[in-house]
């Protein structure tokens, strides 16, 4: 098929429900991966279609290749999402990303964008390691990234992005900003404001502390789940559209977005488009990190090790969903104090219902990506909570030691390489290095990383020995 989506090879009935070019950028978002185009571009456009507010175009900026550009550029900032729920797949073209930026050829014009004054809010999906955070929770003031963009470069590293693109905003007279972090991060809001303040007291930007002062940064919590987009899902997408897709995307029918209702200026109207805006994020935030992602982590980490290639082959087999339900109802429930209208139990039975759809081949490697950065804010809150109530987090230790096994024993069941991608992957591997085999050792090797685990949670006999417990027998022939 030779004919390319673009706004002259455009399927009418597939098209964007607001014509893209009527549309003017006021959202920056930062980190152009398939999630956003997946999530918030479409609540956005669909807040455009309910309100007929033109004014919330995307800026898209992606923070490493020039794939998403590339992709995107020659169909004029169009892509499709492709539903697969457990019917026939659907398919929408989506037209609210304007503009695609690429931090690393281009870093001014970046900044250039944040501080037009027609923008009012800037999202993130970074994920939890573009954050540059130091083990405290405060920003890396020894990264060697977040140090070039402070010594005056232009800056590569979203922090540094932000500081720039608000110093110019004080330069040029514009609206206070909104900062709007789409992460699966504790309190992601507060988080960033923090990290953000961490690297104005240490920069010379001049009018940054001021811009800084009036921005908002409300917390957030994002769920859908958007699984890597193959090469069987583009033929799928240019078969329902007539016409080519290099940007297609795929995700499940469900979608969530929950927003702390603390904004600077002007935003788009996303409550019209089903997001829920609240006074108090955590409580969904919480239920959603330590019931939903959690769960994913340890089907991860248990289905990986048993050779298990996508999640919902893990769900399928009935010892793992078994553990993974007994993770939410005994660990995570006693730790949680639901929000107003959700149930926990349904939630729960929802969450493997959801991750079991056979038609999103979501892979248990990426699940398994950044496993550090992932489990201290997935697994080791309830960890920490069930450890403070007299409790021994059994089923949690469970989920923590499937990655001790998954980074050590680099295997799985099937004698097929497990791959570390992990942003401390050389941290981890120097920890285990000389270490041997014997559960304890791994244990003590890794338990030791304290960026991961703190000074608290080694100082635990009750966690260790579960661990040890754990390691034992997952480290044995895992052949069945």
């Amino acid at each position: 098929m030779s004919q390319r989506l673009s706004l002259v090879n455009l399927p009418a009935e597939f098209a964007p429900v607001v014509d893209p070019r009527e549309l003017t950028v006021g959202i920056v978002h930062l980190g152009l991966g398939a999630f956003h185009r997946a999530h918030q571009a479409v609540f956005t456009e669909q807040a455009a279609r309910v309100t007929g507010d033109a004014r919330w175009g995307i800026a898209g900026v992606s923070q490493r290749s020039a794939s998403v550009r590339d992709q995107l550029a020659p169909q004029d900032g169009l892509y499709s999402v492709l539903e697969r729920g457990l019917g026939a797949p659907t398919i929408q073209v989506i037209g609210s990303i304007r503009e695609v930026l690429t931090a690393p050829e281009d870093p001014e014009a970046v900044v250039a964008r944040i501080a037009d004054p027609a923008v009012a809010v800037v999202t993130l999906t970074v994920t939890e390691k573009g954050y540059r955070a130091a083990g405290g929770g405060g920003l890396d003031l020894t990264d060697p990234e977040i140090l070039a963009d402070l010594a005056g470069r232009p800056p590569r590293t979203v922090v540094g992005q932000l500081a720039a693109g608000l110093a110019r905003r004080a330069e040029t007279g514009a609206a206070p900003l909104t900062v709007l972090s789409c992460d699966n991060l504790v309190a992601n809001g507060p988080f960033l404001r923090r990290l953000m303040t961490d690297y104005a007291e240490a920069s010379s930007l001049k009018g940054l502390p001021g811009q800084l002062g009036a921005a908002r940064f409300p917390a957030s919590m994002v769920d859908r789940i958007v699984p890597a987009t193959t090469a069987a899902d583009r033929e799928e997408a240019a078969r329902l559209l007539g016409v080519r897709d290099e940007a297609v995307v795929v995700a499940e029918p469900f979608l969530q977005w929950v927003i702390e209702d603390d904004f600077a200026a002007a935003r788009p109207a996303w409550e019209q488009a089903g997001a829920v805006l609240t006074n108090d994020v955590a409580p969904w935030e919480q239920a959603k990190l330590r019931m939903l992602n959690a769960t994913h982590s340890m089907l991860a980490y248990l289905g990986g090790l048993r050779g298990y290639e996508t999640i919902a082959e893990a769900v399928r087999d009935d010892e793992l969903a078994g553990l993974a339900r007994a993770l939410m109802t005994s660990d995570v429930v006693p730790t949680l104090t639901p929000p107003a209208g959700l149930d926990l139990t349904e939630y729960g039975a929802s969450v493997l219902e959801r991750f079991a759809n056979p038609a999103l081949k979501h892979r248990t490697a990426q699940v398994a990506m950044d496993g550090s950065v992932k489990l201290p804010v997935r697994l080791l809150g309830t960890v920490r909570d069930r450890l403070a109530a007299g409790a021994e987090p059994r089923l949690a230790s469970l989920a923590v030691a499937g990655w001790m096994v998954y980074v050590a024993r680099g295997v799985d069941a099937r004698g097929q390489a497990l791959t570390l991608d992990d942003p401390q992957a050389d941290k981890l591997k120097a920890a285990l290095d000389g270490v041997g085999s014997q559960p304890a050792a791994v244990v003590d090797a890794l338990l030791g990383v304290e960026s991961v685990f703190g000074a608290d949670l080694p100082e635990s006999k009750v966690f260790r020995d579960l661990l040890v417990e754990h390691v034992t027998v997952l480290a044995a022939p895992l052949v069945r």
